[in-house]
């Protein structure tokens, strides 16, 4: 019976978290069309383009990224300044964890930080109590679905 309420709010949440996803992911589109370009004026093929998009969930970084590829600058390079870009979010991710329950698994708490954006922070610190982590999944499929399609 447990497991039955616990599957029953999980998709509250989930579902939660997709219609609170359709906003984030109307902008993203835009970003990563925009994006897109960069990428291919870069030599990107849209394979390599839309897996950095998968891959790397944020517009700065890529852009800093396809800029880094664009020069021809090597993969140390490349890594330090995305690393430098990027930063933020291990302190949004370490800020978000402390709204997961204690008894959050380890691969909720991975994934959760693996797709953490702006946006998805942002929607996430404003959800009252605990956060349960399948409305980051829903915020997440949602818009990053979108921003890999841009």
């Amino acid at each position: 019976m447990a497991s039955e309420v616990m599957k029953s709010e999980n998709k509250h949440w989930f579902l939660k978290g997709l219609k609170h996803g359709v906003p984030i992911a109307a902008g993203y589109f835009a970003v990563s069309f925009a994006l897109g370009f960069t990428a291919g004026n870069a030599g990107l093929t849209v394979f390599q383009a839309t897996l950095a998009s998968l891959l790397c969930n944020a517009s700065a970084g890529e852009y800093a990224g396809f800029t880094v590829i664009a020069s021809k600058a090597g993969y140390v390079t490349m890594a330090v300044i995305t690393a430098i870009v990027n930063a933020r979010y291990l302190l949004m991710s370490a800020a978000l964890s402390q709204k997961l329950p204690e008894e959050t698994k380890l691969p909720h708490r991975l994934l959760v930080g693996f797709w953490i954006t702006d946006e998805i922070f942002g929607a996430s610190v404003t959800v009252p109590g605990k956060l349960n982590p399948f409305y980051n999944y829903g915020l997440a499929i949602c818009s990053l679905s979108f921003w890999a399609l841009g």
